[in-house]
């Protein structure tokens, strides 16, 4: 697969299912070459099957093997997406995990397992691209943070902190590019329709729902189409912002 020169290339962290997925699809279906992750060489049966299903709807989106907690995967990955397109335009760092628990009964691998998916993450692959940016005088960088980001959650002490600092990521780097044509903004979205969201308990969503305004859950592709309008090259006055999507459910 080679990419055309009047397209831009875009990358997606963990973008075969949920929110990631629905980006993919819609940056696709606006003209970029899109190019998402898996893990580990024992999941790249999974992705491509996850590919196939896509490429038979009459959406191509390709592969990187990496794994975004490890600095030396994204090294890796990274490298070989530039051998590939020789260039990158869009960086949406999407990619996160849940380890659920109160603080009193959190053990240290659930604390760090959220940490480094969720926020070094965020780093290790930025890390990766920023000096490609940098020499074409062109960017834009999406990091998907949360609404528990904002306001916190029971339950979620490591993934509120993770969320939390990825604005306090974007808000510092943002400053260091606003003068180089990249822009670094934030997408915290609230509860969304999603295969995690569907995984909590029936009377849990319940309650959840009923403290949205809108009365429902987010859908997917409504997320996609803000990472979308932010990553268009005429938003290039709009950096180091965080934009929550959550149907009212925490306005400040």
């Amino acid at each position: 697969m080679t990419n055309k020169d009047t397209s831009r290339v875009a990358l997606v962290t963990g973008g075969t299912r949920g929110i990631g997925e629905a980006i993919c699809m819609v940056l696709r279906e606006a003209g970029y070459q899109v190019v998402t992750t898996y893990r580990n060489p024992e999941r790249k049966p999974q992705a491509q099957e996850w590919q196939q299903r896509q490429a038979a709807a009459g959406i191509e989106i390709d592969l990187i093997q990496m794994d975004v907690s490890s600095p030396k995967s994204c090294e890796q990955g990274a490298r070989e997406l530039l051998e590939r397109y020789g260039r990158l335009d869009v960086l949406v760092n999407n990619a996160g995990i849940t380890r659920d628990a109160v603080m009193k009964k959190m053990s240290l691998d659930a604390w760090q397992d959220v940490i480094h998916t969720n926020l070094d993450s965020v780093f290790n692959v930025t890390r990766c691209f920023l000096e490609t940016l940098l020499d074409q005088k062109y960017g834009r960088i999406v990091n998907i943070s949360s609404i528990n980001g904002q306001k916190g959650q029971f339950g979620q002490v490591n993934y509120s902190a993770a969320k939390a600092g990825v604005h306090g990521f974007t808000m510092a780097l943002a400053q260091e590019t606003a003068r180089k044509g990249i822009t670094v903004n934030t997408v915290s979205p609230g509860y969304v329709n999603t295969d995690m969201v569907m995984a909590i308990d029936e009377g849990v969503r319940e309650k959840l729902q009923a403290q949205i305004p809108v009365g429902r859950f987010g859908e997917p592709r409504e997320i996609a189409r803000l990472v979308e309008f932010l990553a268009d090259e005429q938003s290039s006055f709009i950096t180091g912002a965080n934009f929550p999507i959550n149907g009212g459910m925490f306005m400040h």
